[in-house]
């Protein structure tokens, strides 16, 4: 599974309408059967009354208007005013119960496209686009439940109109129903010849419309605006964004005119079966075989007739625009969830601490090569690559790139409850993968993750992600206030547990300095705050949710020096009494560490205290005294505390 690249490659497919899928569309109708009865009932009520206008302009016409009986035409007159009042309520009432299935569909559809994206795992994310998403769940939802909602409603109402329209016609004149029956079969030759043409569009504007919301999404957050004016690049964007609204234009015209074909192609066939029946009809009435009122009433079903017919023939194009919708919803909700609870799954509770990997090996899938590309990004800053990887010219020839198959192969270690435990190891070495195994962002391809001698994938999501607790190196705030942004780790947290967090993550008096304190907005992804802020409130953030386990990368390299000492002192308190794996940049971190693991190319390669790794005289001794030579150079400004 490579996220939605599978879905962006479906350029040639046709949706091929299957019994299985159309079960499937109407399972999203069962909740509402009820509902949709009603509708059926009141087009039925609505078809009855539209069959009595002309029958009673034929009694006028013939019986009432040449007899001059003036109280049965004010009783005719009422009874067409009465016939429109009903079918003005009925409509009303028809609106409603077609709002709330339509509504209730698209409800339906929305809730169980974001739940199932709730569950995808992380890998799901690094390879879809945001407005590839958010494209699924506003256009493509909206046009699936039109098959619920209208098209099948639609379908049911019309044969039913069309089997009651016939009915009478026939009573009225037998051979003129045939004749206007003679130019059915050129309608559904028509609808044949287009609709695949018109499936085919309908499927180029939605991937055109997702096209141009994913890059909306993308140049439109403040990261991409920010980006786009560095780089002078507006003009750019506007080009390329004018490219992708021009395809949802084109498709989009293309779409109006093949309709406006249908139509017109449409019309002129229902003009010919007029003309014939006003042919015929005259010569009959001519003939005296008929009434002029009959021919007047026949003409009004004629038109009846043949829009209901259209509407048959037009309904299956329709249906299949409204399932390339349901397809594209459906290959969403299908994707699999790699990460999932296990049916029986206990709760975690009462955690002393204790980790422990058992020949742990993951492999990022095949395909999926964005995994280890961040080894070859340029002016990548990580402080420990600095200390690890930036050996001497004389040492260039050892480094190694770290471009593999598995991201991680045989990784095993335990941690005691209460350790603090250091990641070493160059960029793309494996150390981010491994901390994302621990709260199950990923699942091991083979081996065991244990936390107090429990395999992490037989308890239940939500236990365990409420015993760790993670402080990345890239903050993310929500666009609402400071205390929203906090107390999303406890919900119900109190005023004063608020108060206690931020002062033990430093951030407390700042926050009291702001006008609205913790009622201050924090902006797009909290870009009104610096780099230090944001991180400090993250770690608030874990303070208030009080987890057993921490897992931290500790980058501080992009701060200040003010900002730095504020987040390690917070950092220690955090990190006192709790089980600790910390991707450590700073050797005061290092040297604390009750276990350090060198990690390189997916392998612990080493692992013991500083002094113990200092004696083994071996990766770690080298690199490690490699950059304090460096910090010893002349011009060298380094911190002596940071590798």
């Amino acid at each position: 599974m490579h996220g939605l690249r599978r879905l962006a490659a479906t350029d040639d497919v046709k949706p091929v309408l299957t019994w299985s899928l159309i079960r499937r569309v109407l399972g999203y109708a069962r909740p509402y059967k009820f509902r949709l009865i009603g509708i059926l009932l009141v087009i039925t009520a609505t078809s009855g009354l539209h069959l009595l206008n002309p029958l009673i302009f034929r009694e006028m016409i013939d019986r009432t208007i040449p007899a001059g009986n003036l109280q049965r035409l004010v009783l005719l007159a009422v009874a067409l005013l009465m016939v429109a009042l009903s079918n003005g309520v009925l409509n009303v009432i028809n609106r409603r119960l077609s709002s709330s299935v339509g509504e209730g569909v698209i409800y339906d559809l929305r809730v169980a496209l974001y739940t199932h994206l709730q569950r995808m795992s992380l890998r799901f994310y690094t390879n879809t686009r945001v407005g590839e998403l958010m494209s699924r769940l506003n256009n493509d939802v909206i046009g699936a439940q039109n098959a619920v909602s209208n098209t099948l409603v639609s379908i049911v109402s019309n044969i039913v109109q069309v089997v009651a329209v016939l009915a009478v016609m026939l009573a009225l004149e037998w051979r003129l129903t045939l004749i206007s029956l003679a130019i059915a079969p050129f309608f559904i030759l028509i609808i044949r010849k287009l609709s695949n043409k018109l499936r085919d569009i309908v499927r180029n504007q939605l991937e055109a419309n997702a096209s141009m919301n994913a890059m909306m999404n993308e140049t439109l957050n403040i990261g991409g605006v920010l980006l786009v004016k560095l780089f002078g690049r507006q003009q750019m964007e506007i080009e390329r964004f004018g490219q992708r609204a021009g395809a949802v234009r084109n498709n989009g015209i293309k779409r109006t005119q093949l309709g406006s074909i249908f139509m017109a192609i449409s019309g002129l066939l229902a003009a010919v079966g007029t003309a014939l029946v006003y042919g015929l009809g005259g010569y009959f009435v001519i003939k005296d075989f008929i009434s002029i009122g009959t021919v007047v009433a026949f003409s009004a079903y004629l038109g009846n007739l043949y829009g209901t017919i259209q509407s048959l023939a037009n309904a299956p194009v329709d249906f299949a625009s409204s399932i390339v919708s349901f397809e594209r919803v459906f290959e969403v909700i299908d994707l699999p969830a790699e990460v999932s609870e296990k049916p029986g799954a206990v709760a975690l509770n009462d955690v002393k601490g204790n980790i422990s990997f058992d020949q742990v090996t993951f492999m990022y899938q095949a395909g999926d090569k964005s995994f280890l590309s961040d080894v070859h990004r340029y002016g990548s800053i990580d402080n420990v690559t600095a200390v690890l990887s930036d050996t001497e010219k004389e040492h260039d020839e050892d480094k190694r790139s770290q471009a593999r198959e598995n991201a991680l192969e045989d990784v095993d270690f335990q941690v005691k409850a209460g350790q603090l435990v250091a990641l070493v190891g160059p960029s793309g070495a494996g150390k981010t993968t491994l901390t994302y195994l621990i709260p199950r962002l990923y699942d091991p391809t083979s081996g065991s993750i244990r936390i107090d001698d429990i395999d992490i994938r037989d308890v239940t999501l939500e236990s365990l992600t409420h015993q760790i607790g993670m402080v990345t190196q890239e903050t993310h705030l929500f666009h609402d206030t400071i205390r929203t942004n906090l107390v999303y780790s406890k919900l119900d947290a109190s005023e004063d547990e608020i108060e206690e967090a931020c002062r033990a993550a430093n951030i407390h008096d700042f926050i009291a300095e702001l006008p609205d304190g913790y009622d201050t907005v924090v902006g797009e992804r909290g870009y009104r705050l610096s780099g230090g802020e944001k991180q400090r409130l993250s770690i608030a953030r874990v303070i208030l949710k009080d987890p057993r386990i921490l897992v931290l990368d500790e980058a501080t390299s992009s701060l200040d020096s003010e900002s730095e000492a504020l987040i390690q002192d917070a950092l220690k308190r955090v990190m006192k009494g709790r089980t600790s794996i910390v991707i450590a940049h700073r050797l005061s971190t290092i040297l604390a560490a009750d276990l350090i693991l060198v990690i390189d190319r997916g392998h612990v390669v080493e692992h013991g205290t500083h002094s113990q790794l200092l004696e083994l005289d071996g990766l770690y001794a080298s690199l490690y005294n490699t950059q304090c030579r460096k910090s010893h150079q002349p011009g060298v400004t380094e911190s002596a505390d940071t590798l």
